[in-house]
């Protein structure tokens, strides 16, 4: 028996295609734009589709070297970021679910503490730069190496899991690293690819600590590049240290589209691969039985 359709059920569905419409009309733009001469999307006469197709604006990209190294950055530091925090947010919150350490309780009220109070931001910075850090990928990696809420998500998955494996392991002589390698994370793939997507777009996305701890602007990765874009194309100042000529020579719409559908790409291919354990890894990771 089919269920019957109210008005209510085309109310909600009417919301939501105007909801996606509002995230898919400039997505669309940008593609139009970015696959278009620039005078094309100067003149006003383009709405989602090129009328003219040239890939004249990826070529300039693609052979600017300022851009290239920003990809390179943010690729290392995405790349170093997403298995560091992973390493240290598996393994503390492995540590935390095993009720019977001492100081178990200690530890996770200073963890609980963080998620309420905050450092700041100069403290924080006079942190990075005592410890010599300034113009590293470190110190983009380190303090963002995890979270006091990914932690406890991933503990609490973690306690959900039945405690016979933990027993049965031991007896067949296990330590706790085997234990933790070859019957936990094994079971836990829904949680670990979540929290790597997750931990993949926060350092691909990565633009104010760059801004703050990056003196040296070869060092930086290609969101704040993309804001330098924006900004010089806007104001027609001249390109700055962070812009070479090369690259500053012609910031027309197309190319500035370009720039934000490469920098989207490699979250883009990702997210595919790890969609079929999101939805799941999210839920089990916050409820517990």
């Amino acid at each position: 028996m089919k269920a019957k359709i109210t008005w209510f059920d085309g109310l909600i569905a009417a919301i939501i295609c105007l909801i996606s419409l509002t995230v898919i009309v400039p997505f669309l733009y940008i593609i139009a734009v970015s696959f278009s001469p620039p005078g094309d999307s100067m003149a006003g006469n383009l709405i989602l589709w090129p009328k003219h197709w040239t890939l004249d604006a990826y070529n300039y990209l693609l052979n600017a070297q300022t851009f290239l190294t920003s990809l390179k950055n943010s690729v290392i530091i995405t790349v170093l970021g997403t298995l560091l925090s992973l390493v240290v947010s598996i393994m503390l919150a492995y540590a935390l679910s095993k009720k019977g350490i001492p100081g178990r309780r200690a530890v996770l009220l200073l963890i609980f503490f963080t998620m309420i109070f905050h450092g700041g931001m100069i403290p924080s910075y006079l942190v990075v730069k005592n410890l010599g850090l300034i113009d590293t990928y470190a110190a983009i990696i380190l303090p963002a190496a995890t979270s006091a809420w990914n932690v406890m998500v991933i503990r609490s998955f973690f306690q959900s899991l039945p405690p016979s494996l933990d027993e049965a392991a031991r007896i067949d002589g296990a330590g706790e690293f085997r234990i933790l390698f070859s019957v936990v994370i094994p079971l836990s793939k829904p949680i670990i690819a979540t929290f790597t997507l997750f931990f993949m777009v926060q350092f691909w996305n990565e633009f104010f600590s760059a801004v703050i701890y990056l003196n040296d602007t070869n060092r930086w990765p290609i969101q704040p590049l993309l804001r330098q874009m924006v900004a010089i194309s806007a104001s027609n100042i001249s390109a700055d240290a962070a812009l070479d000529a090369q690259l500053a020579a012609n910031l027309g719409p197309n190319v500035q589209n370009a720039a934000i559908l490469l920098a989207m790409l490699p979250i883009v291919i990702v997210y595919p691969f790890l969609q079929k354990y999101f939805a799941k890894g999210a839920m089990l990771g916050s409820i517990k039985e």
